[in-house]
C-alpha cells in the first residue's frame, strides 16, 4: 500500500517554523502513516519545480504555514494554493493553514473560508511562543485523524451572507483543464463588476488556450460556494455545445432554451421575428438579477475584415446590446473576437484582452511547458517576448524541443523588425520554426493554412493537395499517407501552431489569427506564384461547390469566399463577370445581393477586393463599365450601412466615371443616389442639384422606368425642401409617364417611387388613398425585402392617422404594420432607412401612451443617426422627444429638444417640418 503524502508549502523566510513542524510530523512518518515533502531548494525553482508539481498533484495533505512573507509571495498565492484549493474542492485533499506568525490573514477569502490552526484567529509566534509544541502537536493530530478517515473536511464557513438563487443551469458550460495561473486580478475584476452597477456586460477577448472558459468556471465556482452573491438566477451556455460539428450559423437554439427556461415558452415556440425574440429574452433576463455566461460566442461572430466580430445572428445581437444598454445583474462573454457590437456602450461594458498575461503569470506559463530557469530568468524571459500569451506558447514549445529546455536559448532566437501591434513577439518565435523546420510539409501547411481568414475545413485542404503539386506550397504533402497526415498535424499541434482540435468542428484545422497571417504574408512575399496558384485552386473549388445561383446567405458564402480568391489569385475580372456579377447578383438591375438577401456587410466585403486601399481607388485592369459598377454598388452599400461620408466620396467618383463613357442610365442611378444620400445628411440644397441631374441624365437614357424613378426621387426632395405643390406636380408627372410604360399598373410602384409619394400622401391626409396604394404594391410587385418593409411603414403610418381621426378604428392594426416594417427594415440591413421605422413606431407609442417604448425607439434612432452623421433623421429624432416629453408634460426636456430640432431644421432648409416646429411651439407655450 502507497505511504501518503504530506506536502507542506511554506516561505522560504519561514523555514525554522517548517523546521519544528518537520518533528511532529516525523513521528507519524517513523509509523509509516506518512511521508513529508517540505524541500523547496535554494536555486529559485530551476530544480524543485517538478518535483513540487509533483508533490502537489498526489499529496492527500497540505499544510500551508501562513505568515506575512508566505501571503507576499507570488508563488505561494498565485501558483500553489489555487492549485491546491482546486484539488481540495474536486478530489477531497485536507488543506490545513496554519498561522505561525500575526498578519492580516483576513483579506483572503479563502483563508476566511477554512477552518485554521491555531483556532480563533490565533498565532503560533504570538500566542505560543513559550509553548509552540502544542499547537504543532494539534497539526499532526489533525493529520493523522484525517489519514484514519480521509473524508475532506470541507471549510467551516459562516453563515452565508445571500440565499441561494431560485433557478441555475450551468451544465453546458464546458469542462475546464487545469487551475489557472496569474489570474488573480481578473477574478478580483469579475468580483469587483459583480458588486458594482456600473457594468453591465463584460467580455473577455483572446485566442484559444489562453484560459478564458477556466477563468470563468473558476470564478463561478467561487460565486457558487456564496450562493452567487445575490443572483436570483443563473444561466450558461456555450455556443460550442450547441452543434455536433457544423459550424455554428444562428443562435436559434440558445435563444429558444433560454426563452423556455426563462419563463416564455410560447414566444420560444412562435414565428416571432428575431428581432423580437431577442428583446423578449432581454426583457425577461433584466426582471430580477441575474447572471448570464455566454462561453465562446465567436462562431456568431463575422469573421469578415470589413465587420470582424459584429454579432451575425440578429436575435444575439439584440440580447447583447439591450443588456449593455440595461441590466441589473452582469453578462460575461468570452470570445476570440471583439464584440464590436459593445463598442457603442463605453460606460455599461468592460472588454478585457487576455492576449497580456503578467509576468508571474508568463513565468507559471513556462514552467507548465517544461521550460527550465530561474524565477528571475523565466520572468525576464517573459518580458523580452513582450508579455504576450501567444508568443510565451509558442516559446514554451520550440524550447521543448531543444535538449534541456533552458530558457537561455530563448535569447538565440533573432529579433524582427516588425511593430509591436503587428505581432513582433510571437512572429519571432514562428520565424524560428521555419528555420529549424526548412522546406518542409510542417511550412507547407502552414502556407496553406495562411490562405484562409477563418478554420479550414478538410475539403477545402483536400482540393489544394489533390492539385497538380504547388512549388512551395504542397509539394510536400502530394504522396503524403493519412498516417503521416495525422502525424503532421499533431507535430504541428504540439508545437501551438495549429490549435487543438476542436470537438464541435472536428474536422477544420484552425491556427490564431497572428499565425495564419504571418503565414499568409510570407507565402505572398517570397512565393508570390505559390500565393496565386493556391488562391487560384481555391477559387475554382468555390466555384464548383456553390449552387449555381444561391438564394439564401448560407448558399451564397462559397461564393463570396470564391470572389475573395479569385482576386488574391489576380483574376480581378473574371471573378466580378462570372461570379459576384452574373451569379451573385444575378444580373443587371437585380442587386440580388443586397435587395433580396439584405447582406450588405458581405457585398461590401466583397467589393472591397476590388480597391486598394478601400475605400480608396479602385484598382487597376477593370473595364470601364466595371468600375462604375464597382464604386456604384460599393456606394450604395457603404449608404445603407450607415456610412455616408465614405458612400458620398464613392458615388462621386462612380458619377464622373459613368458620365465620361456616356453610360447615362447608370449616371442617372448615381446622381439619384446621390442626391439620396446628401438628402439623410441634411444638405437639401446638394440633394436637390442632383436630383435635378439625375432627371436630365434619365431623359438622356431613354429608359422609361428609370425616367419614372429619378423624377419621383426628385419630387421627393422638393416635398422635404418644403416645395409642397411642385412636389405633387412631379411626382404626378411621374405617375403619368407610369401609365403610359405599365398601363397595367394604375400608379407608382416601382423603385420605390410609391412609397415617396405616399409620404406627400400622408402630409395631405389621404390616409385611405395610401392604404389602397400600398396594399396594390404588395400584391404587385415581386418585392424586396426593402420594398415590403417600405409599404408596410405606408400602412402603418396609414392606419395610425385614421385610428387618430377615425375614434372606431383600432391602433392595434397600425402596430401589426409598424412591427413588420422595422423588423424588414433591420432583415433588408438598410441602417439609412431603419430611422424612417423606429421614428414611426416611436410617434405610435408616444400617442398611445406607451412612453418607454417610444423613448427606445426613439434612443435607437438617435443612435444611428449620430453614427451615420444623418442630420434628417436627427432633426426628426429631436422632434420626436419634444412631442414624447410633452405628451409626459415634461415642457423644459420637451422645450429643449424643439430647439434643437427648430435650429437644425432651419440650418438644413429641411422645410417640410416647418408647421410641426411652430405647432409645437405654440403647444409649449
Amino acid at each position: 500500500m502507497t505511504v501518503p503524502t504530506v506536502f507542506i508549502s511554506y516561505s522560504h523566510k519561514d523555514e525554522a517554523w517548517k523546521n519544528r513542524l518537520r518533528p511532529q510530523l516525523g513521528v507519524l512518518e517513523k509509523a509509516g502513516r506518512l511521508t513529508i515533502w517540505d524541500d523547496r531548494g535554494i536555486d529559485g525553482g530551476a530544480t524543485w519545480y517538478p518535483k513540487i508539481t509533483d508533490a502537489m498533484e498526489h499529496a492527500l495533505v497540505a499544510v500551508c504555514l501562513i505568515s506575512p512573507d508566505y501571503l507576499n509571495s507570488d508563488f505561494c498565492i498565485k501558483e500553489e494554493i489555487p492549485f491546491l484549493l482546486k484539488r481540495r474542492e474536486g478530489e477531497g485533499m485536507l488543506l490545513l493553514p496554519v498561522l505561525i506568525r500575526p498578519c492580516a490573514w483576513e483579506t483572503h477569502d479563502w483563508l476566511k473560508a477554512i477552518q485554521m490552526l491555531p483556532r480563533d484567529g490565533k498565532s503560533i509566534s504570538a500566542d505560543f511562543k513559550d509553548d509552540w509544541d502544542t499547537p504543532l502537536v494539534e497539526v499532526a493530530r489533525e493529520v493523522n485523524s484525517f489519514l484514519d478517515n480521509p473524508v475532506p473536511k470541507m471549510s467551516v464557513l459562516s453563515t452565508p451572507l445571500w440565499s441561494p438563487p431560485e433557478k441555475v443551469d450551468v451544465d453546458r458550460l464546458p469542462v475546464t483543464g487545469a487551475e489557472l495561473f496569474g489570474r488573480q486580478d481578473e477574478l478580483k475584476l469579475l468580483d469587483e463588476t459583480w458588486k458594482s452597477s456600473e457594468i453591465n456586460v463584460i467580455s473577455f477577448v483572446a485566442w484559444g488556450g489562453v484560459g478564458k472558459s477556466t477563468l470563468v468556471n473558476k470564478w463561478r465556482e467561487q460565486m457558487a460556494a456564496d450562493n452567487y452573491r445575490g443572483a436570483r438566477r443563473v444561466y450558461a451556455w456555450s455556443f460550442y455545445s450547441q452543434g455536433t460539428g457544423e459550424r455554428v450559423t444562428s443562435a436559434d437554439l440558445f435563444i429558444a432554451e433560454a426563452l423556455k427556461w426563462f419563463g416564455d415558452s410560447e414566444m420560444a415556440n412562435s414565428n416571432a421575428s428575431p428581432w423580437d425574440k431577442g428583446q423578449r429574452l432581454a426583457d425577461l433576463v433584466r426582471k430580477e438579477k441575474t447572471l448570464l455566461l455566454l462561453d465562446g460566442m465567436e462562431p456568431l461572430q463575422s469573421y469578415l475584415d470589413f465587420e470582424r466580430g459584429k454579432i451575425k445572428d440578429p436575435a444575439l445581437a439584440v440580447l447583447v446590446t439591450e443588456l449593455a444598454e440595461e441590466n441589473p445583474g452582469l453578462c460575461v462573454i468570452t470570445t476570440r473576437e471583439k464584440v464590436v457590437d459593445l463598442t457603442e456602450f463605453p460606460k455599461t461594458t468592460n472588454e478585457v484582452n487576455l492576449e497580456q498575461i503578467s509576468a508571474e503569470a508568463g513565468r507559471a506559463l513556462l514552467r507548465v511547458g517544461g521550460v527550465k530557469g530561474t524565477d528571475a530568468e523565466l520572468e525576464k524571459a517573459a518580458h523580452d517576448f513582450g508579455l504576450h500569451a501567444l508568443a510565451l506558447n509558442l516559446l514554451s514549445a520550440y524550447l521543448h524541443e531543444i535538449p534541456g529546455h533552458d530558457i537561455s536559448k530563448a535569447s538565440e532566437i533573432p529579433d524582427l523588425d516588425v511593430p509591436l501591434h503587428e505581432g513582433k513577439h510571437p512572429r519571432r518565435v514562428m520565424s524560428a520554426f521555419v528555420k529549424r523546420f526548412g522546406e518542409s510539409a510542417e511550412v507547407d501547411l502552414l502556407h496553406i493554412l495562411g490562405l484562409f481568414n477563418s478554420p479550414a475545413n478538410k475539403e477545402e485542404i483536400a482540393a489544394l493537395r489533390e492539385a497538380p503539386p504547388i512549388l512551395n506550397l504542397t509539394e510536400h504533402l502530394q504522396r503524403m499517407s493519412d498516417a503521416k497526415w495525422l502525424g503532421l498535424v499533431n507535430k504541428l499541434r504540439h508545437t501551438k501552431l495549429i490549435v487543438s482540435e476542436s470537438s464541435h468542428r472536428p474536422d477544420t484545422l484552425d491556427a490564431h489569427p497572428l499565425v495564419r497571417e504571418h503565414f499568409g504574408k510570407q507565402l505572398k512575399q517570397e512565393y508570390p506564384a505559390a500565393w496565386r496558384e493556391g488562391n487560384n485552386c481555391l477559387y475554382e473549388y468555390y466555384k464548383a461547390i456553390a449552387k449555381e445561383f444561391p438564394d439564401s446567405h448560407e448558399e451564397m458564402a462559397p461564393l463570396f469566399a470564391g470572389v475573395l480568391h479569385g482576386c488574391q489569385a489576380e483574376r480581378h475580372q473574371e471573378a466580378l463577370d462570372e461570379v459576384f456579377f452574373r451569379r451573385m447578383d444575378r444580373g443587371g438591375g437585380r442587386a440580388f445581393i443586397v435587395k433580396n438577401l439584405g447582406a450588405m456587410s458581405s457585398a461590401l466585403a466583397s467589393l472591397s477586393n476590388y480597391f486598394d486601399p478601400p475605400w480608396s481607388s479602385v484598382i487597376k485592369g477593370l473595364r470601364a463599365n466595371s468600375m462604375g459598377y464597382v464604386l456604384n454598388n460599393a456606394g450604395f452599400c457603404l449608404r445603407a450601412l450607415g456610412r455616408l461620408a465614405e458612400a458620398t466620396q464613392l458615388i462621386h467618383v462612380g458619377l464622373e466615371a459613368r458620365i465620361a463613357e456616356t453610360n447615362w442610365k447608370n449616371a442617372a442611378i448615381s446622381a439619384s443616389n446621390l442626391s439620396e444620400v446628401y438628402l439623410i445628411i441634411g444638405d437639401v440644397t446638394q440633394a436637390l442639384k442632383y436630383a435635378r441631374q439625375s432627371i436630365e441624365l434619365a431623359d438622356r437614357s431613354g429608359d422609361g422606368d428609370h425616367r419614372i424613378s429619378c423624377r419621383a426621387k426628385h419630387a421627393y426632395v422638393l416635398h422635404q425642401a418644403g416645395h409642397i405643390g411642385e412636389a405633387e406636380i412631379v411626382f404626378r408627372e411621374a405617375e403619368e409617364m407610369q401609365k403610359q410604360i405599365h398601363p397595367q399598373v394604375p400608379f407608382l410602384i416601382f423603385y420605390l417611387a410609391g412609397v415617396l409619394y405616399s409620404d406627400l400622401l400622408l402630409e395631405q391626409g389621404k390616409y385611405l388613398e395610401v392604404q389602397t396604394r400600398a396594399s396594390k404594391s404588395l400584391e404587385l410587385t415581386q418585392s424586396t425585402l426593402l420594398d415590403d418593409a417600405l409599404d408596410n411603414l405606408s400602412l402603418g403610418w396609414a392606419h395610425l392617422l385614421q385610428s387618430q381621426r377615425e375614434p372606431d378604428h383600432l391602433f392595434t392594426e397600425s402596430l401589426t404594420y409598424l412591427n413588420r416594417a422595422v423588423n424588414g427594415l433591420r432583415q433588408a440591413g438598410t441602417q439609412d432607412m431603419l430611422p424612417r421605422g423606429l421614428l414611426a413606431r416611436a410617434e405610435f407609442y408616444s400617442v398611445t401612451g406607451v412612453f418607454d417604448k417610444a423613448k427606445k425607439d426613439l434612443d435607437e434612432t438617435f443612435s444611428i443617426a449620430t453614427r451615420g452623421g444623418m442630420g434628417l433623421f436627427l432633426a426628426d429624432c429631436h422632434l420626436g422627444y419634444a412631442r414624447l416629453y410633452l405628451a409626459k408634460s415634461e415642457k423644459e426636456k420637451a422645450h429643449e429638444y424643439w430647439q434643437i430640432a427648430k435650429d437644425s431644421i432651419e440650418k438644413m432648409g429641411y422645410h417640410r417640418r416647418d408647421k410641426e416646429v411652430q405647432e409645437l411651439e405654440e403647444q409649449l407655450s
